[in-house]
């Protein structure tokens, strides 16, 4: 295997804690021994070890020589004290050669810092491999400690014609099962869903992530509920939604899904707020303009002030299609 083969190694393994390490960063480790020995790693749940720990550890519980192995780490090596002790102190006392690493964590107490340790130290660092892949899988860690706050999804169903519920306000289900999976899926990689009072009094969902094995996103309710609504316990909100991304990314939340109505949907939108729409599309129709639009209230003027994205992915679910479209402004 080259290099390229051990990284991809430490991606698939990183990808395997996506829901488990919030507030820190989901990392993969992969360890090469001199001999050609692989001890893979990844984080662990906050108060864990860190991915290259994990691999360490394995390695020495292997009773297998660290001296000259190169490392292979999606994510710069911490050189700080936190809940655990540096990761680079743990790889310089270990007397591995090489470290091949995709990208420089922005956190301010890393920030290349980790990289320079280890150079200080005799070791060979290499930064870049798979860099697109790294930024990509970590996209909301590295959005929030670069910005402060975290990265806002929203998802919606809708059917062809752009109704997301029929006249008398109905909306389950306009997508099948396999899309209704998905959007669980996005409920557990989030730390908190944002939903509208409306939407509670009208559908009383319970936001939880049934449908899948994953932890169930805080609750935050724009408006008050009652006190037997499904939603409870919720974090009742009812000040500026700048505010509230500022609030939790204080919290160390990473990722936001807003989940609706068209109201709050059209809220975030309309004050630039959402990094990436992810919309379920039926193939179906409501037929007229007597339903709930996708967003509720005044459009664009003209054309020209038509907010446009980019599609980053499309996939069929079922009979449904998935569309993810990122906003290049945000």
């Amino acid at each position: 295997m080259n290099d390229t083969n051990y990284m991809m190694q430490a991606i698939e393994v990183a990808a395997s804690v996506r829901m488990r390490t919030s507030p820190n960063p989901w990392v993969g480790c992969v360890i090469v021994t001199a001999d050609g020995q692989t001890f893979t790693g990844a984080t662990e749940a906050p108060g864990g070890r860190h991915a290259e720990i994990v691999a360490l550890d394995a390695a020495r519980l292997a009773k297998a020589q660290l001296q000259g192995a190169t490392v292979y780490t999606t994510l710069e090596p911490c050189s700080h004290q936190g809940r655990t002790g540096p990761c680079t102190e743990a790889l310089i006392n270990a007397q591995v050669a090489r470290v091949v690493s995709a990208i420089t964590d922005p956190d301010a107490q890393v920030g290349g810092q980790g990289f320079q340790a280890l150079r200080n130290a005799g070791i060979n660092v290499e930064i870049g491999l798979c860099a697109n892949l790294v930024n990509e899988q970590l996209r909301p860690y590295l959005h929030h400690r670069t910005t402060g706050q975290p990265f806002v999804i929203l998802k919606m169903a809708t059917t062809l014609d752009g109704q997301t519920a029929a006249a008398d306000g109905s909306s389950q289900w306009i997508t099948g099962e396999a899309a209704r999976v998905a959007s669980h899926q996005l409920r557990a990689e989030s730390d908190a869903i944002v939903v509208g009072a409306r939407t509670v009094r009208t559908d009383n969902p319970s936001l939880t992530t049934r449908l899948v094995d994953g932890p169930s996103p805080r609750r935050i309710v724009l408006g008050k509920v009652a006190a037997d609504a499904k939603v409870n316990p919720c974090l009742e909100w009812d000040q500026s939604l700048p505010d509230l991304l500022d609030t939790l990314g204080q919290e160390g939340v990473l990722q936001v899904m807003v989940e609706g109505g068209a109201t709050v949907a059209a809220s975030f939108h309309r004050e630039n707020l959402i990094n990436q729409y992810i919309m379920y599309i039926a193939p179906a129709f409501m037929g007229g303009n007597d339903g709930t639009a996708l967003f509720m209230g005044q459009g664009a003027g003209s054309i020209d002030e038509m907010w446009r994205g980019s599609v980053r992915s499309m996939r069929m679910l079922g009979t449904d299609i998935e569309i993810v479209i990122d906003n290049n402004s945000r």
